[in-house]
């Protein structure tokens, strides 16, 4: 499938809409909601995962990857979404959680009861009880090793203690993991989202870090590549669209991961981009965004791609982000111009946009006072790490106000009735106040609405070949207020201008003198000059 000029929509099934009053979303709220989607005009949905699950990490642990959570429907709710979706020209892909399962999993149960075949599915290590096998961090916080005293073995969890990692160099495990795609694929998925999946090749040996927290050991590991192509020539869903998340990896490795001679996935997420504004590179420390740093990692992965015939997928949100609008916008001032232009900026780009449920209306962060008001395990545990290492109450608050995931899995804004119009009940967790202005049933009429500007985004993908499929090169280097690119193809040209700062900016020439037509902006007319968190598109 040509994806060049494709657009996907992510929903996070809990947040999206409740259909049947209990407070979470569900499929039938989804099924729900697809003439929205078809009327912002976009092309795919990636779902993240409603199967069977304990929900400690909101459905990434997963207990069982061929049955649905009775919290969100039936199998039968899922057929359904997958044909009205693809009646109204959507095709699904859905998650899958391949580094690890939930210790619920019936893999995992059967190897504590010491089933040799199901020890062996996962990385279980021999050892004393007050000696981990390695000094490796889990990316949740605390030591990526638990102990199960009637076996006298660690298992290695790389995240959260319930979601015990996959031994990916035993056959039988891939083997297992194969079939699970075919049985979505005749299920008639159109492709599939690959969770942190450029960690599933561990090393020969485990060893301690002593430079950091084990991650330089597993990250893009050592069987990585020929894992992924045997997956997916085995489970025959090469021409199917097939997206990996990348945690920490590196512009060659995704390379090889999405070049199309290589046979493993169609495109891949990186999140460099996403850490300009941690302090020292520590997520849980607060600086405003360094642009210019944002500036080189876009280019260094938009060229460096390009050059070498891989592909991005281009996003600001997804459910383990913060709105984008509250990082690199100005939410309260210039809320509209701000979200214009952050959509903008990446939808030119060149690659594969994702849109994240909420983001094509603006929805900004939480803004939650109390640690009460927060669900997310990662926050509530880091909430006790801060507060452990000297933060104050207020301040590991403020932190969690600007870090913490569940600032992009509120609930889905669609009017300004009570919960935001996602449930008739209190949700699970609490939308922003500010779902009585920024809410879907306030801008799909609304011309001028961000909701639509996304529509026109999408429109124009389709209809000018030159952003699908043109090559791009980064310009004004050194202005670091301003990200600005040119796409090329033939001798058309697109020169895409947008001002990150609160305030005008002059460029090395006048802005008019870019281009001639303006193709679409976020304000009236071409000044000789950007205004604040203007963007400008000029052909």
């Amino acid at each position: 499938m040509n994806f060049s000029d494709k657009v996907v929509y992510q929903i996070y099934p809990k947040s999206f809409c409740d259909s049947n009053g209990d407070g979470n979303g569900d499929i039938r709220g989804i099924i729900g909601k697809l003439d929205y989607l078809k009327r912002l005009g976009v092309d795919l949905i990636w779902s993240t995962p409603f199967f069977v699950s304990p929900m400690n990490d909101n459905g990434y642990d997963v207990a069982d990857y061929r049955a649905i959570d009775p919290r969100f429907g039936t199998m039968s709710d899922v057929e359904e979404l997958i044909a009205e979706a693809d009646k109204r020209g959507i095709g699904l892909m859905f998650d899958m959680v391949f580094n690890h399962t939930s210790t619920e999993h019936e893999w995992f149960q059967r190897a504590i009861k010491g089933e040799q075949k199901y020890i062996d599915y996962y990385i279980f290590k021999d050892g004393a009880p007050d000696k981990p096998p390695t000094n490796w961090e889990s990316k949740f916080g605390g030591n990526a090793w638990e102990y199960v005293p009637h076996l006298k073995k660690w298992y290695l969890h790389l995240f959260d203690v319930t979601q015990a990692d996959l031994n990916w160099e035993n056959p039988e495990v891939r083997a297992e993991l194969k079939d699970i795609l075919c049985f979505w694929k005749s299920k008639g998925l159109k492709g599939f989202r690959f969770d942190v999946v450029n960690l599933i090749s561990k090393p020969a040996e485990f060893v301690d870090d002593d430079r950091g927290d084990g991650r330089r050991f597993y990250t893009d590991g050592r069987h990585v590549h020929e894992f992924l192509k045997e997956l997916v020539a085995d489970s025959g869903i090469d021409g199917m669209i097939t997206v990996g998340e990348m945690s920490s990896t590196s512009l060659d490795n995704c390379i090889r991961y999405t070049n199309p001679n290589e046979h493993e996935l169609s495109m891949a997420f990186s999140f460099h981009h996403l850490k300009v504004d941690y302090k020292d590179g520590q997520k849980w420390e607060l600086m405003p965004p360094d642009i210019g740093a944002l500036k080189k990692l876009f280019a260094t992965w938009q060229e460096g791609m390009s050059d070498a015939g891989g592909w991005n997928a281009v996003f600001w949100c997804n459910h383990d982000q913060p709105r984008a609008i509250s990082r690199f916008g100005d939410d309260k001032n210039y809320w509209a111009q701000s979200a214009k232009m952050l959509a903008a900026a990446i939808h030119f780009m060149r690659g594969t946009p994702y849109i994240y449920q909420g983001e094509e209306l603006g929805m900004t962060n939480a803004k939650y006072t109390s640690i009460d008001q927060y669900r997310d395990v990662e926050s509530l545990n880091y909430y006790n790490i801060m507060l452990k290492n000297g933060k104050t109450v207020e301040e590991a608050i403020e932190i969690l106000g600007e870090r913490s995931r569940d600032n992009g899995r509120t609930p889905m804004q669609w009017s300004a009735e009570k919960h935001a119009g996602f449930s008739t009940v209190e949700p699970w967790i609490i939308p922003p106040d500010n779902y009585k202005t920024i809410n879907a049933a306030a801008e799909v009429d609304d011309p001028d609405s961000v909701f639509n500007f996304y529509r026109q985004l999408i429109a124009l993908r389709k209809r000018y070949k030159i952003i699908a499929d043109g090559d791009i090169k980064f310009i004004e280097p050194d202005n670091n207020d301003v990200l600005a690119y040119e796409r090329t193809l033939g001798d058309q040209k697109l020169t895409v201008l947008c001002n990150f700062r609160d305030h005008d900016v002059r460029l090395r020439q006048s802005v008019k003198d870019f281009g001639g037509e303006k193709l679409i902006g976020n304000y009236d007319g071409v000044e000789d000059y950007l205004r604040p968190f203007e963007v400008a598109v000029l052909k």
